[in-house]
This record gives C-alpha cells, sequence and structure tokens, in this order.
C-alpha cells in the first residue's frame, strides 16, 4: 500500500500556518510530511518564503507521530554540508526519530542570494556528492577534516547526535543524479512518475529503497475556481527541471510562464473534488513503483477544507492503491 505525504510548501504560507497546517495533517491521517526549503517564492502570487528550518523544528514540538522531511535541501551554496548536517541531527533529536534529509542539487531561485554564481549542473552533482561524504561522515560521530574540490571543513564534529541519525534522500531527475543517489542515499526523491528513474536508481545500489514523489493537486468544489488558483500559483512548473533549476526569481518564472494556459495547468494537476480524478493522478507513482507520494495542496488559504476532504475521502480511496493491482 503507498504511503501518502502532505507537503508543507513554504512558498504559499506564513510560519505559523504552515505549522497549523502539518497539525491538521497529522490530525487526518497523513502517513508522513515534506517541506520545501527556499528563499524565493516560484511566483509573487504564492507570497511567501519563511526559513524551512525553524518550521521544521516549531512541526517537531507540534506534532508527535507524523514523520518530517525536507523536500528538498541544497547543502552547497546557501548552506555549508557541516551545518546542513548540524540542522538535520538536530531535527531527529527533536522529533523523535521522525526526520528524513532530503537532499538536492538545487535551484538558482534560491542558491543565488549568497552570490557564489550558478554552476553548470555536473558541478552541482559533483558538489553534492561531496556535500553527502562530509554529512555522512559527521553522523557517523567522528571529527571531520576536509578539503576537497568544493569544501573545506575544519575540525567540525556534532556534539548532539541522535543514535539513529536522519535516512538521507537524493532527488533524481537523470541517470547521473540516479547513480550518485543509489550509491549514496537512502531514499530517492523524483516528482515525475517515471520508472526509468527508479530503475537506474536500482541499478546503481537502490534497491529495495524507499522512493518518494511528489504530486500538486487543488481541492475546490468549485472546479474552476480549482482551475483558476492552479493556474495561479503553479503555472510555473509547466516548464520542466532543467529550466526551473536555471531561472533566478519569481519575475523570470512569471515570463516563463506567460503562454501557459489554465487548461495546461489542468492537464498535469488534478483539479475540484472528483476523487476518481485524484486518485488517478497518483496512480502513475504507484504504477512506476514509488513506496511514497506527497500531495502539495495548492493555495495557502485553502490547506483546512483539503485536509478535512482528505481524511473523509481521498485518503480512503487512495489506501486501496496497490491493493486493486495498480501497482502490477
Amino acid at each position: 500500500m503507498v504511503r501518502i505525504g502532505y507537503t508543507m510548501m513554504t512558498e504559499q504560507a506564513g510560519p505559523r500556518e504552515l505549522v497549523e497546517h502539518v497539525v491538521g495533517a497529522e490530525r487526518a491521517g497523513f502517513d508522513f510530511s515534506v517541506t520545501s526549503d527556499h528563499y524565493f517564492p516560484w511566483l509573487a502570487e504564492q507570497g511567501h518564503s519563511p526559513y524551512a528550518w525553524s518550521v521544521l523544528g516549531a512541526a517537531a514540538q507540534a506534532t508527535s507521530r507524523i514523520p518530517l522531511m525536507t523536500y528538498v535541501t541544497c547543502p552547497t551554496m546557501r548552506y555549508h554540508p557541516a551545518v546542513v548536517a548540524q540542522k538535520a541531527a538536530t531535527m531527529q533529536l527533536l522529533s523523535g526519530g521522525r526526520f528524513r534529509l532530503g537532499l538536492g542539487s538545487g535551484e538558482n531561485l534560491n542558491e543565488h542570494v549568497v552570490g557564489p554564481g550558478w554552476p553548470a549542473a555536473h558541478v552541482r552533482l559533483e558538489m553534492l556528492e561531496e556535500a553527502v561524504e562530509i554529512i555522512r561522515g559527521l553522523f557517523e560521530g567522528r571529527s571531520v577534516n576536509h578539503h576537497g574540490r568544493y569544501f573545506d571543513v575544519e575540525n567540525a564534529r556534532l556534539w548532539d547526535l541522535p543514535a539513529d541519525p536522519p535516512p538521507i534522500g537524493i532527488a533524481v531527475s537523470g541517470d547521473k543524479s540516479c547513480d550518485l543517489a543509489g550509491r549514496l542515499a537512502d531514499l530517492v526523491i523524483a516528482i515525475e512518475p517515471e520508472r526509468e528513474l527508479l530503475d537506474a536508481f536500482d541499478r546503481a545500489g537502490g534497491d529495495g529503497k524507499p522512493r518518494v514523489g511528489q504530486l500538486p493537486v487543488c481541492y475546490d468544489p468549485d472546479r474552476d475556481a480549482a482551475v483558476k488558483r492552479a493556474h495561479e500559483q503553479f503555472r510555473w512548473s509547466a516548464g520542466g527541471w532543467k529550466v526551473n533549476a536555471e531561472l533566478p526569481g519569481p519575475a523570470s518564472f512569471d515570463q516563463a510562464a506567460q503562454h501557459v494556459r489554465p487548461e495546461d495547468v489542468a492537464q498535469s494537476v488534478p483539479c475540484g473534488d472528483d476523487v476518481e480524478v485524484f486518485v488517478d493522478a497518483v496512480r502513475p507513482f504507484v504504477e512506476a513503483g514509488f513506496t511514497e507520494v506527497a500531495l502539495v495542496q495548492v493555495g495557502g488559504q485553502h490547506q483546512e477544507p483539503f485536509l478535512e476532504w482528505a481524511q473523509s475521502t481521498l485518503l480512503p480511496a487512495l489506501r486501496e492503491l496497490g491493493t486493486d493491482g495498480a501497482a502490477g
């Protein structure tokens, strides 16, 4: 049975609201939660971008059951990997062992703020691999001295270290990132239901490890209102990750998406309140072999009605996926 998660999307709600939402998600029965880690929203219409790690710390204290996870943190530019290791270890302690550290190679949108320039994709993956090596060493309780191609660490050690360090997930989008994840990650993260990505992950050593996907949805009893809101706040997603990783700010995403129509967004974001439409959108992830899918409800002011509907209608329907032959 696929596990269904809830996304605290920091780009569309303030910090207090995000914590209230994940408390509601726990109450509604979601199996896990994930949190984006942004400095900017994708679009000005989304209107928010609080510091994800403060939100996570508050969420760890406000909840008792639901697992927490970054989806995803870039540990190479805005944050030094030694600092990411300390933050993640602290989160694992605060949450009582409910935290997973999702990592990725980042987007220009968020990482440009510290001014290092934006490297080519292959360089970003090399940086990510070196960062994971540093984080793993610190998670093992060692004093780490590291002088690598991209990072220096001088006599670092984590003094508050959980007995079980957070599992590390790595986001993938192609063969090189799948190879990296298969070798170094405890789980894989992807936003497209592509079996080829999971097969490449398995070939590199990921066989049997969890695989986590993510899907935006827009619940509203008025489907037209849902489509309008999805277009307003999620039209940026039509560009694909090769484009989205490169653009530097919300104005760039607005410009890139100027020809994206509401009906274009509705083809990839299930809208309205027809539960079968939502189930059909999740099904490709299950058929591809994903073990977990985190839903993103579009619209920061529309979380409470979504959570109520999810508890009564959506989650029971999604629980059937994987038990009715949908996974093959």
